[in-house]
């Protein structure tokens, strides 16, 4: 059976110098996908309408990939939520009304788990959308990525414009955001064990209990399913998961299915990185969502499961993390 796509077809890919966009890019390039269309934000400000829809004019993307978006962690979501909520509205009604406008054939948006109710039952699937209140902390980068998932269903809806997305948990790997103040949990523990190991010392304090569940995805296996999706993924055939309601779903979630308490997370950043210290729990500080785990039975029912082990995953990106590290030190 064929894919719903080709090695023929050019790829436009939105973001590509971003986390997800770059392992998107690298699992295209893997998977025979070599045409694509990558320009960073010097050449291309997606939040200018004009610049993009001459850029799809020009370069006649026959796929694009969504990945494109302002991000950062909960004090910076908190700090600036108009931004979070501008930009990333521009970024997505620019792309993807250009997409249709142009007459792509296929596009593909990522969104985030966070779009998903902060109390939804667990493990969430995806009719929970739009059925309860988000987390205060990045409400505003949820609201604009539903907006997004939403923009895409209308066009499908009203104009058969092939529009699909995909929902990740959190990611981690190449890539990934280091900075000490702004980064998501698992890269900001990935750096503490590491200088405390560098340094030798006895303890580590993390916040909270430890207790909280959280799921993790490697981006090279997200960006495999996204391969995966543009593939074998039409809403439209029969085969295709359907809501509760039996009608088919424009939107799937991503994820290993596996979660863990940070307390786990936090023991295995501290093997990865050859910290052998006692770990400190603040229970002070503030422990967040309690758990937070995707229900992935429909991406699964199509034939797609994450590969990689987070063990191994964190062992990997550890020693790449290093190496960045030296080459700051060099160019310094």
């Amino acid at each position: 059976m064929g894919t719903l796509i080709s090695s023929e077809d050019r790829f436009f890919i939105a973001g590509h110098r971003g986390m997800a966009g770059g392992a998107i890019s690298r699992a295209l390039q893997r998977a025979g996908y070599g045409q694509q269309v990558l320009l960073d934000r010097a050449a291309l400000d997606l939040e200018d309408p004009s610049a993009v829809k001459a850029c799809f004019e020009a370069e006649r993307p026959d796929v694009v990939v969504l990945a494109a978006a302002k991000v950062g962690g909960i004090q910076a979501n908190s700090s600036y939520p108009a931004d979070f909520l501008l930009s990333n509205l521009k970024i997505q009604n620019h792309v993807i009304e250009a997409a249709w406008q142009a007459g792509v054939r296929r596009l593909l948006f990522l969104g985030s788990s966070c779009i998903y109710p902060k109390f939804a039952q667990q493990p969430i699937r995806e009719e929970a959308l739009l059925t309860g209140a988000l987390e205060p902390t990045n409400e505003w980068y949820a609201i604009a990525k539903i907006a997004g998932i939403k923009l895409g269903q209308a066009l499908r809806q009203q104009y058969g414009f092939d529009a699909v997305s995909l929902m990740p948990t959190n990611l981690y790997g190449p890539g990934d955001n280091y900075h000490p103040t702004h980064s998501h949990v698992l890269p900001a523990l990935i750096r503490r064990f590491h200088e405390a190991a560098e340094r030798g010392d006895a303890t580590v304090t993390c916040w909270g209990t430890g207790s909280p569940l959280r799921e993790f995805l490697h981006v090279d296996d997200l960006g495999e399913a996204c391969v995966f999706a543009l593939e074998h993924w039409d809403p439209s055939s029969a085969s295709a998961p359907l809501d509760d309601a039996g009608q088919p779903l424009p939107f799937l979630n991503v994820g290993t299915g596996l979660d863990l308490t940070i307390r786990q997370l936090a023991e295995a950043v501290a093997r990865a990185t050859g910290f052998s210290g006692e770990i400190i729990w603040d229970a002070s500080k503030p422990d967040g969502t309690p758990k937070k785990q995707l229900d992935v039975s429909r991406l699964a029912s199509l034939g797609w499961t994450a590969r990689i082990p987070l063990e191994e995953g964190l062992v990997s990106t550890v020693a790449l993390f290093r190496e960045q590290l030296k080459q700051q030190l060099v160019r310094l």
